[in-house]
């Protein structure tokens, strides 16, 4: 190859813009503030103009919202035109290097952007400022006057939503004062929209985060102790061997005013660390505080514990249960804290074994709701959540895992006072499989990936497609009553795991697990906002789905109810839904089964969890040979069931869950008995306080009545009869409804056993076995019990985004 030498070949000159546009020596910068789309550069043959010779080659790309010249330099400017050089010189060398001559039409021409031209003019769009701003980061940087002093604003970006909380702060020349909130200081366009600025620097060369903009001078100078001396005679020695040009460190002496670049910033932290032990620092401290004096007295405060986050503050109710004191928060769990809703409402958790108040729990509004997306939402798009390793998101989701499991006692008697769940059911069950389901999630984490994707190359070009799976962002839940904890782990687990912050509303009725495990969530080392519990009624559900900022509701409950979500969530802003609804699962045994287990399975299939089971049985269709000897035995278990107490270690049978939901079933039983349905045994309430009924049983139920096609949700077994050999009859028979959550089978022929199941319209059969879900197995239904699903990888779907990136090389 021929050595490139003027004038043989010419000289060459690499620009940062897609020329003829932005010629002149800001061209970077001028590409943001004029808020191009398209950013690049340019390799031209040089010429007497300035950046005016022809065009060799080009290449450009995506300008995002919220892009930095640092970050448009170091993804695509300064990589790329590496590249880019190497094959111009090789264009050169071969004799293919074109001369395009530049079009003078779009050109412009900036020149170099002094400080005194970047003050910051107010009568803009959000976006006009946003531009502005990261235009001129970090040199000269754009600014504006505060109280008189000219203040320098760094790290731009726009902002959505809601105006948030925060403290307001006169500027000269704006319209709107700004906001000092706990994550910056937030602007105001001409439109009305929002702009978020992170940090703020004085004239003095001190730069403070935006946030601490009415407390940076609140902090008095510290007294040193004896040993904090020597640390600052240690960090003065590290300094004096990386500025060695400065004769004398003193207090004012500035870092980086002294001749150090952001290589020595990593150098004197590593050092610092090295040699003072247990100091954590980032390089961010340095900018912060850049003048020793400054940096001794941040490096100390640190060093004493002093801005750490602030200890859990629990208003706790307390009560002796159980052979336990069990401590439970009653308050809203909003951005890491327990607080009272807004306008200060409550309502009365009861329990149901005996009427009894548990706790006066905090009844969330709209605003707190509000509140907590504002926070889920700064926690995913700013906070420390949405930077983490995926392995270190697992690490904390295992770590609540085993939270909850040594609290597990102590969870499983909340469970009980509150939803009447028996307690050893709610030990294994409501507890044991939750802890399950975030120790299986915890483990995807690190899991989560896309694929490379084969696709026609543009010749003579290449090209590469791969995926991304990307988490969705703030996302919704609402749970229901029948269990708790569970329901709040099959969904809360995955949605962290895939990376998201949430928003959970736990039923009304039940709150209380939800809140404990805040409380647990809290000292698993979550960080604030990523999980936020608001307890209430219908319309805090509502305002959830409702929300703008939230991009995924995840819904078990009623199906009614997942018609008006879905419908709310497709006005709002089409917000990705799952919903796991109703049912009215057919359970149909066969003459050929093991009658013993097929009684044993039938009974926990109707009367598991008291009835309150979503896939629960709602129809039993029994062959007509073995229906009256099922019928005999069904009835004979039932007589056996001790109803009580549910902490009491030998009861099978608690009370329902709310008195509503009780006076709803007795109804139920006596419309089964008008329609003419046989009540072969129960029905009734059970004299004693609470809210307790007998398990009941209905023979001779026939297709039109209301207990065959309405779900019950509670222990009340629907049995029907049909004819021996009939296999499709009955099928059409159980696929006859809106339904298709879950079903069952029971005979000891495996062709027929999988024909059934070929058949039948569910998300879930069980053969030969029921209520048989774990956390690895996906859980979901058809038709009018809803779509989406829960647990297994498929979950995972739920809570993500796929991203398709194709690459021309």
């Amino acid at each position: 190859m021929d050595v490139i030498d003027s004038p043989k070949h010419g000289s060459i000159i690499y620009h940062p813009s897609i020329l003829p546009r932005h010629r002149g020596a800001s061209a970077i910068n001028w590409t943001l503030i004029q808020g191009d789309k398209k950013a690049g550069f340019t390799i031209f043959w040089a010429d007497d103009g300035l950046d005016t010779g022809p065009i060799l080659l080009q290449r450009e790309c995506d300008v995002a919202p919220n892009d930095t010249v640092d970050d448009l330099y170091n993804r695509f400017l300064f990589p790329e035109g590496i590249k880019a050089m190497v094959e111009a010189v090789q264009l050169i060398a071969d004799g293919k290097a074109p001369h395009i001559t530049q079009p003078e039409e779009g050109a412009t021409y900036e020149g170099i952007q002094k400080k005194e031209n970047a003050e910051i003019s107010w009568d803009q769009s959000a976006a006009a400022l946003h531009n502005w701003i990261r235009g001129h980061d970090k040199v000269p940087g754009a600014w504006a006057m505060i109280d008189d002093k000219m203040v320098t604003f760094y790290g731009s970006s726009l902002l959505h939503g809601s105006p948030p909380l925060g403290e307001e702060l006169a500027i000269k020349g704006a319209a709107k004062p700004g906001l000092v909130t706990e994550n910056g200081l937030v602007l105001f366009g001409n439109d009305g929209k929002m702009l978020l600025v992170r940090n703020l620097q004085f004239e003095d060369g001190r730069m403070i985060p935006a946030s601490k903009y009415f407390s940076a001078d609140k902090l008095s100078a510290i007294e040193l102790t004896e040993e904090e001396k020597q640390m600052a005679e240690n960090i003065k020695s590290i300094w004096k061997g990386i500025l060695s040009n400065v004769a004398v460190i003193e207090d004012t002496t500035d870092f980086f005013k002294s001749g150090a670049s952001s290589m020595d910033v990593v150098r004197m932290i590593e050092e610092i660390k090295q040699k003072c032990g247990e100091l954590e620092l980032q390089n961010e401290d340095v900018y912060m505080a850049p003048k020793f004096g400054e940096f001794i007295q941040m490096v100390v405060r640190k060093h004493r514990g002093e801005g750490k986050e602030e200890e859990l503050v629990i208003d706790y109710v307390s009560k002796d249960v159980n052979r336990m004191t069990v401590k439970m928060p009653y308050q809203c769990f909003i951005n890491g804290q327990f607080v009272n809703a807004e306008d200060g409402g409550t309502y009365d958790s009861i329990n149901p074994t005996d009427g009894s108040v548990i706790a006066k729990v905090s009844l969330a509004t709209a605003a707190d709701v509000d509140k907590a997306v504002a926070a889920a939402k700064n926690a995913f798009e700013h906070g420390e959540w949405g930077k983490m390793n995926a392995r270190d998101r697992g690490r904390i989701l295992y770590r609540l895992a085993d939270l909850m499991e040594e609290h597990q006692e102590e969870l499983a008697t909340i469970e009980a006072i509150d939803s009447g769940a028996v307690y050893t059911l709610a030990l294994k069950t409501h507890i044991g499989m939750s802890v399950q389901t975030f120790r299986y999630f915890a483990g995807w984490c690190d899991k989560i990936q896309g694929s490379t994707i084969p696709i026609n190359h543009a010749r003579p070009n290449h090209n590469l497609t791969f995926t991304k799976k990307e988490p969705l962002g703030v996302c919704g839940i609402v749970i229901p009553w029948n269990y708790p904890l569970m329901m709040l782990a099959w969904k809360s687990a995955v949605c962290l795991a895939a990376g998201n912050t949430l928003v959970l509303k736990p039923a009304q009725v039940t709150p209380l697990t939800a809140l404990k495990f805040a409380e647990l969530s809290v000292k698993a080392g979550f960080p604030k906002g990523v999980i936020n519990i608001v307890p209430g009624s219908g319309s805090t559900g509502q305002r959830l789905s409702d929300h703008p900022d939230i991009r995924k509701l995840g819904f078990t409950g009623s199906t009614p109810t997942g018609k008006q979500i879905m419908k709310s969530c497709a006005v709002s802003n089409l917000k990705k839904v799952s919903l796991e609804l109703g049912g009215k699962s057919p359970l149909i045994i066969f003459n050929d089964c093991e009658l013993d287990k097929a009684v044993r399975m039938g009974m926990g299939a109707v009367f598991f969890n008291k009835g309150e089971n979503c896939i629960a049985a709602g129809r039993l269709f029994v062959e007509e040979s073995v229906h009256d000897e099922f019928v005999r035995r069904v009835v004979e278990e039932a007589k056996k069931m001790k109803i009580g107490d549910p902490l009491d270690r030998s009861t099978d049978h608690g009370p329902q869950n709310h008195k509503g939901h009780l006076d709803k079933l007795l109804k139920y039983c006596e419309t089964g008995v008008k329609e003419g349905a046989t009540l072969v045994y129960g029905g009734r309430q059970v004299g004693r306080p609470g809210f307790f009924m007998e398990p009941t049983i209905f023979t001779d139920v026939e297709d039109h009545m209301f207990i065959a096609q309405e779900e019950s949700f509670g222990p009340i077994m629907v049995i029907s009869k049909f004819q021996d050999g009939d296999v499709d009859g009955v099928l059409e028979r159980a696929n006859r409804t809106e339904y298709g959550l879950a079903s069952g089978v029971f005979t000891k022929d495996i062709s027929k056993a999988l024909y059934v199941s070929d058949r039948l319209e569910a998300g879930t059969v069980f053969i030969n076995t029921y209520n048989k879900t774990d956390v690895a197995a996906p859980f979901g239904g058809f038709k009018q019990s809803g779509f989406g699903k829960d647990l297994g990888e498929e979950a995972l779907h739920e809570y993500l985004r796929t991203k398709a990136v194709t690459v021309e090389y």
